[in-house]
C-alpha cells in the first residue's frame, strides 16, 4: 500500500509539475474606432445607467408586453434549445476534465484453463486456476506538456462561449417579442384608420352616386369617388394581411398561442414614457456587455488552447498503468496471507515519424485560431454598426416623427378647409378628394414613423448589451 501511495504522489507532482505549449492568449486590438461617430454621437454619452445594468422589466414599462417577454423566456423553442445546449457543454467539459485526475476501478476476475503436458514448461500440464482483485489504474497520462490540461481548457471556453451564447438569445428574443408586440400595435392603428376611412369614403361614394344620378356631377367624379373608395378597400385588406403576419411571428417567439387579453387593442396607443431613455457610453464597453462578443472571445481562447494540444503531440507521451490488489489460485484463499500482488506498468510513447500529421494538426489548429480571431473582430465590428445605427436614428427618428405629426395636423386641417370649401361650392370635387388622399397617407405616414422610433429605441437597447436577467430560482 506504501507503494501505491507514493506512485500516486510522485503522480501528481509530476502533474502539477507539467508547462503548457499553448501561445499566451492576447485580447485582439479593437478593430472599430475609440469614438461613435461624430454625426449620430450623444452629447452626453456617459451619464446615466448602462443599458446591461437595466433590467428588460424596468426598461419596458407596458404591462401586456412585459407579460408577453415573460411567456417568451418560458417557453420559447430557440431559447430552450440555448439553454440545453449549455447543459450539453458543461457535461462535455466534466468528461474532458475528468481526464486530469486517474480513474481508479475496482475488479474481480478469474480464470481457469487446460495446458497440454506437450506445451507445459516441464513437460507438465495440467488444469490451473487463478483469482484476482484488487484496484488499478489504466493508462493514466502525465501530463508534462499540457496537452490534457488544454483540451480541458478549451472544453471549459467552449462551456462558457455557450453560456453567453444563451444570453445573446434571450437578448435578441426580448428585443423580438417588443419588436412585434409594437408592430401588432401599428398594425391595429392602421386598419382602424383604414377602416375610418373607408367608412368615410363609403359615405362620400353614395353620396357621389345620387349626385350623378341626378346629374349635378360628371362621370369624371364619379369615377374618382369609386377609385378612392377600392383604395381604402385595399388598405383595410392588406393591414389585416399585415396584422396576421405580425401576431403569427409573435406566436412563435412566445412558443404558444397568445392570450386575446394580451393583444393591444385599436383603441391603444404608444406611450413616449413607455420606453426608457439610455447613455451610449464608449464602444469599448461592448466588449463586457455584448454577450455574443464574450462568446466569441471565449471560442477563440478555446483555439489558442487547441495550439498547445497540437503542439503537445510533438513531445513524448508518458501513460501509466497499475493494479494493486491480491491474487490466489482458490477464491477462498484470496485475500489470505501473502496473496498480496502488484503490477506496474509505465509506457512512453516518442513521435518519429508519422508521415507529417503532427505538423498539419499544428497548422490546421494556427489557422482555425486565426478564423476564430477574424469572427471575433467582425462581431465587434457589427456589434459597434448596430449600435451606429441606432444611434442614428435615434438622432433623426425623434425629430422626423415631429415633423410627420405636424403634417399630418397640418393635412388634416387643410381637408377640413377643403371640405367646407366643398360643400359651399367655392372649391372642385377633385380638390377635396385630393385632400382626402394626403389625409390618409399623412396619418399612415405617423403612424409609421412612430412605429420606427420606438423600435429603433429597442434596437438601441438590444445592441448596447440590455435584455438580460437570470433565471429566476
Amino acid at each position: 500500500m506504501n507503494t501505491v501511495v507514493k506512485q500516486l504522489s510522485g503522480l501528481l507532482v509530476a502533474l502539477l509539475a507539467g508547462c503548457s505549449l499553448a501561445p499566451t492568449y492576447e485580447r485582439p486590438a479593437l478593430p472599430v474606432a475609440g469614438e461613435w461617430p461624430a454625426a449620430v454621437a450623444p452629447q452626453h454619452a456617459d451619464e446615466g445607467p448602462s443599458a446591461r445594468s437595466v433590467p428588460w422589466q424596468s426598461f419596458f414599462r407596458d404591462e401586456q408586453l412585459k407579460q408577453l417577454i415573460g411567456m417568451a423566456l418560458e417557453h420559447n423553442r430557440d431559447l430552450r434549445v440555448a439553454t440545453l445546449n449549455i447543459e450539453r457543454a458543461r457535461a462535455l467539459y466534466q468528461v474532458q476534465s475528468a481526464d486530469r485526475l486517474p480513474s481508479v476501478n475496482a475488479g474481480l476476475s478469474g480464470a481457469r484453463q487446460r495446458v497440454p503436458d506437450l506445451v507445459a514448461p516441464g513437460g507438465r500440464g495440467g488444469l490451473t486456476t487463478s483469482y484476482t482483485a484488487g484496484l488499478g489504474v489504466t493508462a493514466f497520462e502525465l501530463d508534462l506538456f499540457g496537452r490534457v490540461r488544454n483540451l480541458s481548457g478549451a472544453a471549459l471556453e467552449r462551456f462558457a462561449a455557450t453560456e453567453e451564447g444563451q444570453r445573446a438569445a434571450q437578448i435578441s428574443l426580448v428585443a423580438q417579442v417588443a419588436f412585434s408586440y409594437e408592430a401588432v400595435l401599428a398594425d391595429e392603428q392602421l386598419l382602424a384608420l383604414a377602416r375610418q376611412t373607408l367608412d368615410s369614403r363609403s359615405a362620400s361614394h353614395q353620396r357621389q352616386t345620387l349626385l350623378r344620378a341626378s346629374g349635378a356631377n360628371s362621370d369624371y367624379d364619379l369615377r374618382q369617388s369609386e377609385s378612392l373608395l377600392e383604395a381604402a378597400k385595399i388598405a383595410v385588406l392588406q393591414a389585416q394581411r399585415q396584422r396576421a403576419l405580425d401576431e403569427n411571428a409573435l406566436v412563435v417567439l412566445i412558443g404558444r398561442p397568445v392570450p386575446a387579453a394580451l393583444l393591444p387593442g385599436p383603441d391603444k396607443r404608444w406611450d413616449g414614457e413607455a420606453i426608457a431613455a439610455l447613455p451610449a457610453g464608449l464602444p469599448s464597453d461592448l466588449l463586457t456587455a455584448r454577450p455574443d462578443i464574450r462568446q466569441q472571445e471565449s471560442l477563440l481562447r478555446a483555439a489558442n488552447a487547441n495550439i498547445g494540444v497540437a503542439r503537445a503531440a510533438f513531445f513524448p507521451r508518458i501513460s501509466l498503468t497499475g493494479a494493486f490488489g491480491s491474487s490466489s489460485d482458490a477464491l477462498s484463499g484470496l485475500f489470505d496471507s501473502g496473496s498480496r500482488a502488484w503490477n506496474f506498468l509505465p509506457q512512453v510513447t516518442l513521435p518519429i515519424f508519422d508521415g507529417g500529421r503532427n505538423r498539419a494538426n499544428l497548422g490546421a489548429a494556427v489557422a482555425e485560431r486565426d478564423i476564430a480571431v477574424a469572427q471575433y473582430e467582425k462581431t465587434v465590428q457589427v456589434a459597434f454598426r448596430e449600435v451606429a445605427d441606432a444611434l442614428a436614428g435615434h438622432a433623426t427618428l425623434g425629430e422626423e416623427l415631429q415633423a410627420v405629426r405636424a403634417q399630418e395636423q397640418a393635412e388634416q386641417a387643410r381637408h377640413d378647409l377643403a371640405r367646407l370649401r366643398y360643400d359651399s361650392g367655392e372649391a372642385s370635387y377633385l380638390e377635396y378628394l385630393d385632400a382626402q388622399r394626403a389625409l390618409f397617407a399623412a396619418q399612415q405616414q405617423a403612424i409609421r414613423a412612430g412605429l420606427a422610433e420606438l423600435q429603433n429605441r429597442i434596437a438601441l437597447y438590444k445592441s448596447l448589451g440590455g435584455g438580460w436577467s437570470a433565471p429566476q430560482g
